[in-house]
């Protein structure tokens, strides 16, 4: 029997990250590295094609050099309002570091870098961003059902079912990917922070739960489990 590989899709899958570097080489290979690891990637080379590009796109991050034609990365640092900034440059100075932290840059990595590692960094950085987008995103609906994140409860017409933090975590997540299947591992990644305690043994058991406690409320099966990849949620 031949042998079927299923990739299944990153936590962080067609987010959008902008990389600003006047060096061709440089940019290039982010963008490839970025690419292969299912981002979605803008480009620019200049600070002034960065303030062209951001009327017409808003990226999830942005990997923002400083030595740039026209305006500078120092200068375009002010510019960029609520979306997460790691500058990556060869200045060194830690005053100069320090200045662009307090500034507004999330992080700052040196060139020459690892490419691990800034893959690494970006990966915190959205991920504190969208835990931040989530706690802000406390009611959820699809159809009839409501999920209330604040009161850990889920609502049907007048009927209501309470529900743990861990189980909360999870039916959010599924219900925001409503109709996509979800990894197991991808889901534990993506709930770890709210609840490190779940475990890809104990996940089962919290997913079989909720289907309990959904199916007391409007007779529906609303999770599907599917084989070899991990859960989805249905309307």
């Amino acid at each position: 029997m031949k042998e079927i590989h299923v990739r299944f899709p990153s936590p962080f899958a067609m987010k959008k990250i902008l990389v600003v570097d006047d060096d061709t080489y440089i940019n290039e290979m982010v963008q490839k590295a970025l690419k292969s690891e299912g981002f979605n990637v803008l480009s620019a080379y200049s600070g002034t094609e960065v303030l062209l590009l951001l009327k017409k796109e808003t990226p999830d991050l942005i990997l923002l050099d400083l030595m740039l034609p026209g305006l500078s990365g120092e200068e375009l640092l002010p510019l960029i309002k609520d979306i997460p900034v790691i500058v990556v440059s060869a200045k060194i100075d830690h005053k100069n570091k320090v200045d662009l932290l307090v500034g507004g840059a999330r992080d700052y990595i040196t060139k020459p870098f690892e490419l691990d590692e800034l893959m690494a960094r970006i990966r915190i950085h959205l991920r504190n961003s969208s835990s931040k987008r989530d706690k802000e995103d406390e009611i959820i609906t699809s159809g009839e059902l409501v999920l209330d994140v604040d009161r850990l409860e889920v609502r049907y017409k007048d009927s209501v079912s309470k529900i743990t933090r861990t189980e909360c975590a999870i039916l959010r997540l599924l219900m925001q990917n409503e109709g996509r299947p979800m990894g197991r591992n991808n889901i534990l990644e993506m709930i770890s922070e709210d609840t490190p305690d779940c475990t890809d043994r104990s996940l089962k058991q919290h997913i079989s739960n909720i289907r309990k406690k959904l199916m007391s409320l409007d007779d529906k099966d609303h999770i599907e489990a599917i084989y070899g990849i991990g859960f989805k949620y249905i309307s």
